[in-house]
């Protein structure tokens, strides 16, 4: 008989309270997942100051909490709602830290100097409130840097405690690049030393690496893609910490990342224009319609549109795009759309690239929901040539919906998409080995030619990436054998005391 977990996943973001990225998404729909498959599973983020409590029917479960940082008791207020899941769902409140109008940083992007507090203390409060609600977690589960001090916390100060004395820690990275490094004078606060590290979780000049202190300490250590996994332990590919992660590689494991099938399906999307499935894709075409209006296109079922949606960040690639677009639309005959924002050249650059291709190119700076739908619905092909990528989730979107990814060939990417092969049609996208501009404007090439000249094998594509399973439901249960392992080697660890 299948054991059931009690779960606490502590995280910075879950859609739909407050979302930056896909750690989001990932906790919103692992969170239902596990909930799916029996087990009681809580959820904490903070409260931050976009979220409305009254949109989400919050109430205050905590009126007053105390929370221990170094020699000083922060005191914060909790509330409690539940995810359309029905996952109770808790936001600590303290408005020091987080009412603000950014989660991570202020409007010029630029970090919060007081990081390290506001998540340290986040993720210290998170653990008290299991005390306070008496929920005693067998596994304590975090994401990234921002509550990767957990597993830490658990083994330093709460080894012997009633309610958190037996639970065993999974630390999840999501992205390896953002470690959370800062002065070392912050460690008197978050109550921690080096003699607690030995040489793991400080730098040579005594910062603390939040990322590594939880490599330190977790029970088991998961990536979310098995390629990241493999890429993290390579010399160049763990940002630092790949030594870190070879030492844990017997409790490392790649788990590729899930999507809401309930959120992304053409048959049911209330933000397109028309449903469609893989037996009829006239939907698929009125789409497209809709999405050259929306953005200025030119009328056309016969030209392949091509869209990217993402962060104008060097890791995204979007400079990559940006070096080769032009060239693109000058020699192919085809249509872009781009959706994203962040740093200031390349929004001016995507910006005013509608008026120097008037009806061949449409942007949007910032990110809306319905225009992110209707471009994964209306679009032939959909370009991701991220640096790297640990998982990804557009590319996953674009296949169920009929739209073929155009992707560099690096960690969750080279994962989920199976790459055309021209002799016999099979495949579900287009794979480019080297992130360059040369290498991003011959696989466009690759994908047009395709569309024009050998419809068939496009058509065999689409039926193809349609029908890829990329639920939770396998991810989820990976999680499960994840969480067992995790369990035993903390039961390990306290029998050699």
């Amino acid at each position: 008989m299948k054991r059931t977990n009690n779960i606490l996943i502590m995280a910075s973001e879950m859609h739909p309270y407050a979302k930056v990225g896909g750690l989001g998404d990932v906790v919103s729909s692992l969170s239902a997942a596990l909930k799916k498959l029996d087990n009681d599973v809580r959820v904490a983020i903070p409260r931050y100051g976009v979220i409305d409590v009254d949109r989400f029917n919050a109430r205050i479960c905590l009126p007053i909490m105390g929370v221990w940082m170094g020699g000083v008791q922060e005191w914060c207020s909790v509330w409690q709602t539940a995810s359309e899941a029905g996952v109770p769902v808790y936001l600590i409140e303290y408005h020091e830290y987080f009412q603000r109008p950014g989660l991570y940083h202020d409007a010029s992007m630029r970090d919060y100097a007081d990081n390290p507090m506001r998540f340290g203390f986040f993720t210290r409060a998170a653990l008290q409130l299991c005390r306070e609600i008496g929920f005693r977690p067998d596994v304590v589960h975090a994401n990234d840097w921002q509550t990767a001090l957990a597993p830490a916390y658990l083994k330093i100060w709460h080894h012997a405690d009633p309610v958190l004395g037996s639970a065993a820690s999974a630390l999840t990275i999501h992205n390896a690049a953002y470690q959370g490094i800062y002065p070392g004078s912050h460690c008197g606060y978050l109550g921690l030393e080096r003699r607690h590290f030995a040489d793991d979780g400080f730098d040579a000049s005594g910062s603390i690496n939040f990322l590594q202190a939880g490599l330190r300490f977790a029970d088991v250590v998961t990536a979310v893609s098995p390629s990241f996994a493999r890429d993290m332990t390579a010399p160049l590919g763990g940002f630092g910490l790949s030594a870190d992660l070879a030492r844990r590689a017997d409790d490392l494991v790649g788990i590729l990342n899930g999507i809401d099938n309930s959120l992304w399906d053409p048959g049911r999307d209330p933000l397109l224009p028309a449903r469609y499935g893989p037996g009829n894709l006239e939907g698929k075409r009125a789409c497209k319609r809709r999405l050259q209006e929306v953005f200025g296109l030119s009328q056309d079922d016969h030209i392949p549109v091509i869209g990217a949606i993402g962060r104008f960040v060097e890791q995204k690639g979007f400079h990559i795009i940006a070096q080769a677009i032009e060239e693109i639309l000058r020699n192919m005959h085809v249509q872009f759309v781009i959706l994203g924002s962040g740093e200031e050249e390349l929004q001016r650059y995507f910006a005013e690239l509608p008026a120097r291709y008037g009806g061949r190119a449409g942007s949007f700076i910032g990110f809306d929901d319905r225009r992110a739908h209707l471009i994964e619905a209306g679009c032939d092909f959909f370009l991701m040539p991220s640096l790297f990528e640990p998982c990804g989730l557009n590319q996953m979107y674009s296949q169920r919906y009929g739209t073929l990814p155009i992707v560099h060939a690096t960690g969750g990417l080279d994962d989920t998409v199976d790459n055309y092969n021209e002799a016999t049609g099979e495949g579900t996208g287009f794979k480019f080995r080297e992130p360059s501009p040369l290498a991003l404007y011959y696989t466009v090439g690759w994908a047009v030619s395709t569309y024009y000249d050998r419809p068939d094998h496009l058509r065999r594509m689409i039926g193809a990436a349609m029908a890829r399973d990329f639920s939770w439901k396998r991810s989820a249960a990976d999680y499960e054998t994840v969480y067992g392992r995790a369990i035993a080697n903390r039961k390990k660890s306290d029998e050699k005391g």
